[in-house]
């Protein structure tokens, strides 16, 4: 099955309002032939949000949130809802990123709230997993998986996997300049898609677009993208200036 590819801008806690407007600006002139091959979404902080939403109402370029909250309104100091994110123009949201994993302390139990909470809302989850280098070293990988995806995921339909992204971010490479070899990626990403099929049916596992995340740049988007089972990049640091990232896209649809 054809799947497209859909590769997403996770500015973390990068550019305030005017960066994010100026990014975009020098960003999108160009980007139409693009969007015919690829899925493109950026995903600023909250802050921003407004901001990239008013430059992409006319383009198809998609905006994401970094987080949201698995609660609808309230006493919940600093936190940001599915209700707020859908009134300000947001298509999908990045959850179980390892940062919130690791910093912040989220469980699978939370994050598969959060997965449910989007989806109720009509926003598509960009669901991120991934094992730290101590995990993939002592030969928990395939274990470490296996449990954000079933915990994660867990009482999802069929209908609801249609709209859900996974992301697989090795924590080891995010950030840290070093990226899985193609051949880990793919390895990887076919046992996730496994994962898929024994909770949700080959078919769904055919069609769910599963992202792979670390150290992704333009000299190796295309090598990773070429695997059979990597069906896009969630990109951090080279989706910070535009050059880089309309070239990281280039050369993974080329």
């Amino acid at each position: 099955m054809a799947r497209k590819l859909i590769i997403a801008a996770n500015w973390k806690m990068n550019k305030g309002p005017a960066a994010a407007a100026e990014f975009l600006e020098s960003f999108l002139p160009g980007t139409e032939q693009l969007l015919d091959k690829c899925d493109i979404v950026v995903a600023p902080p909250f802050v921003s949000i407004p901001a990239a939403a008013a430059l992409l109402v006319d383009s198809a370029v998609a905006v994401s949130a970094q987080n949201v909250s698995d609660q609808e309104e309230g006493a919940f100091t600093g936190e940001v809802s599915t209700s707020m994110l859908n009134e300000i123009g947001v298509h999908f949201v990045i959850l179980g990123h390892s940062e919130r994993r690791s910093i912040y302390g989220e469980s699978d139990q939370l994050i598969n709230a959060k997965v449910k909470k989007v989806l109720d809302a009509g926003l598509r989850p960009i669901f991120c997993i991934g094992e730290t280098l101590d995990e993939r070293e002592s030969g928990q990988l395939e274990h470490i998986l296996r449990r954000q995806v079933s915990g994660g995921l867990a009482d999802l339909t069929v209908d609801n996997m249609g709209e859900v992204v996974v992301a697989y971010e090795p924590v080891w490479a995010i950030g840290t300049g070093v990226t899985a070899t193609p051949e880990q990626a793919q390895e990887a990403h076919a046992f996730v898609r496994t994962l898929i099929g024994e909770q949700f049916g080959d078919e769904v596992a055919a069609a769910t677009r599963i992202q792979y995340g670390g150290s992704v740049k333009p000299g190796n988007s295309a090598e990773l993208m070429a695997q059979e089972d990597i069906d896009g990049a969630l990109v951090g640091g080279a989706s910070l200036e535009a050059s880089s990232f309309r070239d990281l896209i280039a050369n993974a649809v080329a």
